[in-house]
């Protein structure tokens, strides 16, 4: 499929150096349909027992400058049709478009609040102050969500359990592609408090979806932990998932995560791809890879985590499959549509995810994930 319009590409990558910018200022509308709205300083609230601050204030259509403490993640929620949101940092700063989040759980499934749609969460580094210009028809209920993830001590090294998550890989799958070395969700500081109900496990697997964040492609290896966080604290706590979306996420060092809970080698069902999510995996790349193209660590991880997937479950990295949709915007409820076993976001929904440099690299990554596949088969 074509990518999407570019009104609803995903968001640009955002520098995430420290820059913070005076609470106090003027800032001259960009139409005349535009109204500066001074707000009172919005303060982020501590969640109990864990690092994660946040907030969330109603918004109003046009232009909102907001003084807030520190947040490193924001993101725009509402009802109604998809307005037209972009933010900036500071007043020296671009405007950056909020695209409409294109992952999700099935409709009809018990997850997420009801009518509620949101934006990609998107990472800016620690930051003071924001303005906000929503456009549009059609919505209500706006509402800006900030989220600052905090820092623990386990951030700035691998964390204790990622050695023995490495360790099973070829004890557990003797004779297939090995599991990769894996954080866990205790390595980036998942409360299991904020889930919202119980894992579902799917029957058979079927595809990888690949996605991408659409963050910010400068940040840390310290930054990871406090970015999934952030992430799995929008996913559950503002738009009502059971846990985070993704199964697994792998960042531009190469370091691959264990996203939503259940169980790494079970078959747990995501909210990674609205209307695929009952008979796939989904994978999602850390950062915007529109922007640029994608880190070779990142890669590889990315090859080796669908080929131990799917190698598990005896199916084949390379050609399609059919699947029936439970209904995206792009593929009605039942409709059966013929995919890649290995397929992008795009080839699902209308977004730009997983960006056009990492999806141009789909079908090598097919191909080399069969390969490394085919090495570790038994002989016949």
């Amino acid at each position: 499929m074509p990518p999407s319009p570019a009104g609803r590409r995903c968001a640009a990558a955002v520098v995430a150096a420290v820059l913070t910018w005076p609470l106090v200022t003027t800032v001259a509308p960009s139409t005349a349909a535009d109204r500066a709205v001074a707000e009172p300083v919005i303060r982020l609230a501590a969640s109990p027992g864990s690092p994660v601050r946040s907030a969330e204030t109603a918004l109003a259509p046009g232009l909102t400058r907001l003084r807030t403490s520190t947040y490193s993640q924001v993101a725009v929620t509402w009802r109604g049709s998809a307005p037209r949101v972009s933010v900036r940092t500071g007043p020296a700063q671009p405007w950056l478009a909020l695209s409409p989040l294109a992952d999700g759980p099935d409709r009809g499934s018990v997850e997420g609040r009801a009518g509620v749609s949101g934006t990609d969460l998107l990472w800016t580094g620690p930051r003071t102050g924001l303005d906000v210009r929503v456009r549009g028809t059609g919505f209500s209920d706006l509402e800006l969500v900030l989220i600052e993830p905090g820092s623990l001590p386990s951030d700035e090294g691998s964390g204790p359990s990622a050695p023995t998550t490495a360790a099973r890989a070829a004890v557990d799958e003797p004779e297939a592609a090995p599991r990769p070395r894996l954080y866990t969700r205790k390595d980036w500081g998942a409360d299991n408090s904020w889930r919202n109900g119980k894992p579902a496990y799917l029957r058979v697997l079927r595809q990888v979806h690949v996605h991408h964040t659409a963050t910010s492609n400068r940040y840390s290896r310290a930054d990871v932990p406090g970015l999934i966080r952030g992430m799995y604290r929008y996913h559950t706590k503002t738009l009502g998932w059971f846990d985070i979306g993704y199964n697994f996420l792998v960042d531009r060092f190469g370091r691959a995560w264990i996203g939503r809970s259940g169980g790494p080698r079970r078959l747990v069902r995501g909210a990674h791809t609205l209307g695929f999510n009952h008979a796939s995996v989904g994978i999602a790349v850390i950062g915007n890879l529109d922007s640029r193209e994608p880190w070779g660590k990142a890669v590889t991880k990315l090859r080796r985590l669908a080929a131990w997937k799917l190698d598990s479950r005896d199916r084949r990295a390379v050609g399609k499959v059919w699947v029936r949709s439970t209904g995206s915007d792009n593929y009605r409820d039942g409709q059966r549509v013929r995919l890649p076993v290995i397929d992008g976001h795009r080839d699902t929904n209308d977004t730009a995810c997983p960006g056009q440099h990492l999806y141009d690299r789909l079908p090598g990554i097919r191909r080399r994930t069969q390969a490394r596949m085919d090495a570790f088969s038994p002989p016949d």
